[in-house]
């Protein structure tokens, strides 16, 4: 930890200054140093934000992050055209993994754009549309890849696990999320109206900042927590940390199960109702 008795200005030198200390200890003692400074109002709170996002990338690998296999929008290359541009209308993606025989065998990725653009051509074949697959490993660090990223101008890679299963996928913008936080565009759930969305099977689709008076009335619950304001901070508090993507969170008689998170917040999560209630 930093030496109070320091000014700010001693403990930056300190840092640049070489000691017999670990890389991870001087990465901390910075950090506490640049929260510092956010406190005195030498950087804002973005900017510090943005800093740690930083440091985070370079210690989190592509597994960390991924969206895992079973919540990736898939497009199987044998299925009728009028099908496979229903499913790219619905998912509102711009990139697709596509797959022939077994979601193992990712044959390309198709482009939205590329789909709807020439799909009313004759003789169009979405095969032939189809972009080179990039495979990455889950150990992979995100620095590294967001460097891919730019170098090779992708925007998507599958990663794949020890044995060459598909574990997941990741994107430019995921890797950019745990920078800045959170990038929404215009297919993502922006409005307070679509912030609860009720699934084919029941299941409620919940974005984190959701408040908790909105959630309850939804669903019928009665969750009211001092100084908690939202679902996410709702499920932080009970777990006492942020969970990763795929956990899943009893509270009261409700399941959330967490689709999209970084480890600094919730973004995404389903809800459903179950039969046993916590204590």
């Amino acid at each position: 930890m930093p030496d109070p008795n320091k000014s700010l200005l001693d403990r930056l030198t300190d840092f640049l200054t070489p000691k017999p200390v670990s890389p991870n200890e001087r990465r901390q003692e910075l950090i506490e140093t640049l929260r510092e400074a956010q406190t005195e109002g030498l950087i804002d709170v973005d900017a510090l934000s943005m800093i740690e996002g930083v440091f985070q990338v370079g210690q989190l690998c592509a597994r960390d992050i991924l969206v895992p296999r079973a919540q990736i929008d898939w497009i199987d290359i044998n299925c009728s055209l009028a099908v496979i541009i229903q499913s790219v209308i619905d998912a509102a993606h711009s990139r697709f993994p596509v797959y022939e025989g077994s979601k193992d065998n990712v044959i390309g990725i198709l482009l939205a754009k590329d789909l709807l653009r020439h799909a009313t051509e004759k003789d169009f074949q979405v095969r032939d549309w189809l972009r080179p697959v990039v495979f990455i490993p889950e150990s992979k660090r995100l620095s590294v890849l967001l460097r891919d990223f730019k170098d090779n101008r992708n925007h998507l890679a599958i990663v794949v696990d020890e044995y060459s299963g598909v574990a997941g996928i990741i994107t430019i913008e995921d890797v950019l999320e745990q920078i800045v936080g959170d990038i929404e565009d215009e297919h993502d759930i922006d409005e307070e109206a679509d912030n609860l969305i009720t699934l084919d099977n029941g299941d409620i689709r919940v974005k984190g900042i959701t408040e908790l008076e909105q959630f309850n009335e939804k669903l019928g619950t009665h969750f009211v927590e001092e100084d908690i304001e939202t679902v996410a901070g709702l499920v932080i508090q009970h777990l006492g940390r942020v969970p990763k993507v795929g956990e899943r969170i009893s509270i009261d008689g409700i399941e959330f199960e967490i689709l999209r998170a970084d480890p600094r917040q919730i973004h995404i999560l389903l809800a459903r109702q179950t039969s046993k209630k916590t204590d």
